[in-house]
């Protein structure tokens, strides 16, 4: 498993993580156990970076990977977290009381006197015109509460706009084959200043693992249902924005482009640690076998030009009319 630093955390941490939405919920059915055994698999691979967030199942999440950690002790991880969701989405709601009660209830949940990373989760754009919002995130790391902290973006411009506060040590951007506009020139700035730079959403809500179809059917929990037109959140999470029948013709075409011996899945987290700037990617997992293909996709050679080229031509054809000037 290759490792990276993560930006101005000044930590290494795998280039695969453990992206742990699914174990908490929106997802369809999960189970406790699964998610556990999951995680296990995950660390037996080398992953050492887990994200999370306190509405994760409200808490749920968390929970799970306290007791992952407590069955690993002696074991290193960086867990991160986000907090601002558990309030309407109003930037009024954003007083240091009240980050400071939901960093201390993560801190419950987790059971970590001190954060490794928290992260504020998708706030609305004018958040990152009001500094006090990260004055507040300073106190938190002047008494110890969090080691450091960073942003989750729905947008270019949100990222680029949190890169000028100095203490922004991280941003979680969503960046896949579906979702390239960050490598235009958001990815070179993080770079520049420093930033560590979490991929999400890198297989498009599954579709990039190739394994869904027409006949595909989910849940009544599972947000690739309910949210395929922002119902409920940005639609820019489920299937990054695309379409559901554009992005089953795109998937076909970069099929064709697989290595033997390799998923699409893992073709596609190949394709994110290609790009510098990149410090990790985030995919979900609810079983070991997840788990483990995920963090294979570290072992598989660099992509060739071709490949890379190719990619980006589908991209242009079939999706950047859709996403790219949007988020």
């Amino acid at each position: 498993m290759e490792h990276r630093r993560l930006g101005k955390t000044g930590r290494d941490v795998s280039v695969i993580g453990f992206g742990a939405w699914a174990i908490g919920g929106s997802w369809g059915t999960v189970d406790d156990a699964d998610s556990l055994r999951a995680l296990h698999a995950a660390a037996d691979a080398g992953v050492t970076l887990i994200d999370t967030a306190d509405v994760y199942g409200d808490g749920r999440s968390e929970r799970v990977i306290r007791r992952f950690l407590a069955e690993r002790a002696g074991e290193r991880f960086f867990v991160a977290t986000k907090i601002g969701r558990r309030a309407p989405l109003d930037v009024r709601e954003y007083t240091p009381e009240s980050f400071r009660g939901w960093v201390d209830r993560c801190r419950e949940n987790l059971g970590m006197p001190t954060l490794d990373l928290v992260q504020l989760h998708c706030l609305p754009t004018q958040a990152y015109y009001m500094p006090e919002l990260f004055d507040a995130l300073d106190e938190l790391v002047a008494d110890d509460s969090i080691a450091s902290y960073g942003v989750s973006v729905e947008k270019v411009e949100e990222g680029l706009k949190a890169l000028e506060f100095p203490g922004v040590a991280t941003v979680q951007i969503v960046f896949n084959a579906f979702r390239q506009r960050p490598a235009e020139r958001f990815l070179d700035e993080a770079r520049r200043r420093d930033v560590g730079v979490l991929a999400r959403v890198p297989l498009a809500s599954g579709m990039l693992t190739g394994k869904l179809n027409r006949d595909t059917a989910f849940e009544p929990d599972d947000h690739r249902l309910f949210n395929r037109h922002g119902e409920s959140f940005d639609m820019g999470e489920t299937f990054a924005g695309v379409d559901y029948e554009t992005g089953l013709a795109a998937v076909e075409e970069i099929r064709a482009l697989v290595p033997d011996g390799a998923t699409l899945a893992q073709l596609a987290l190949r394709w994110i640690l290609m790009h510098p700037g990149i410090s990790a990617t985030i995919p979900g997992a609810k079983t070991p076998e997840q788990a483990r293909a995920n963090a294979a996709a570290a072992g598989l050679p660099p992509l060739d030009d071709a490949t890379m080229t190719r990619i980006r031509e589908i991209y242009d054809a079939r999706i950047r009319p859709l996403v790219h000037q949007r988020w």
